[in-house]
């Protein structure tokens, strides 16, 4: 843990929010016990990819069936610390992807994202805060898709507009998806 905390104190945010978000993270894994795993039931990690084809174009999503939204792909840390790993996994575990390969192996992008009660496999869980690190990867749009039924009905690749207007969610469309777009596009211009 001591080696993500450092990652993480290295990130440089690339807006306020970041900024403000990094310092939370931060406190709750010097503070709180068990943050990589969720039974922590305020605050635990997670990781998500944001996963572009190879003319940095598309980005893959998948239908959240919790959320009823389209969505990056992600998932908790379940006690795991390497949260590229954890962010590699659930992309192959939620759409069949196996070429994602990252982008770099820095943290893409922090966030801090609420979480409201819903109900997963048959039992609630309560309101709480996903510690979020996003990471870049690259895949092949060719490559087949699959769904996960238990977590997802749908996997498709979306242009960055097409995806930011596909969301349900308003924060993710006005905050996260824009931002993750705009880092993207200074990459590659």
């Amino acid at each position: 843990m001591l080696i993500l905390i450092e990652e993480i104190k290295r990130y440089k945010p690339f807006n306020e929010q970041e900024k403000q978000d990094k310092e939370f993270i931060i406190s709750c894994l010097e503070t709180y016990k068990k943050v990589a795993y969720r039974e922590n039931l305020i605050a635990h990690l997670t990781a998500s990819a944001w996963v572009i084809n190879k003319t940095h174009d598309k980005v893959l999503m998948i239908y959240h069936n919790i959320y009823n939204s389209w969505a990056w792909l992600g998932g908790h840390a379940d006690g795991e610390s390497d949260l590229l790993q954890v962010a590699l996994r659930e992309v192959h575990e939620e759409s069949g992807i196996k070429s994602a390969k990252p982008v770099t192996e820095d943290i893409f992008s922090l966030e801090v994202l609420t979480v409201n009660g819903h109900v997963k496999r048959g039992n609630y869980v309560s309101s709480h805060l996903h510690l979020n690190c996003t990471y870049l990867l690259e895949a092949d749009e060719d490559e087949i898709l699959r769904i996960k039924p238990d977590e997802n009905s749908g996997v498709a690749w979306f242009g960055f507009e097409e995806a930011i207007k596909a969301s349900n969610e308003p924060w993710f469309k006005e905050r996260i998806y824009p931002k993750l777009i705009e880092k993207v596009g200074k990459i590659y211009g």
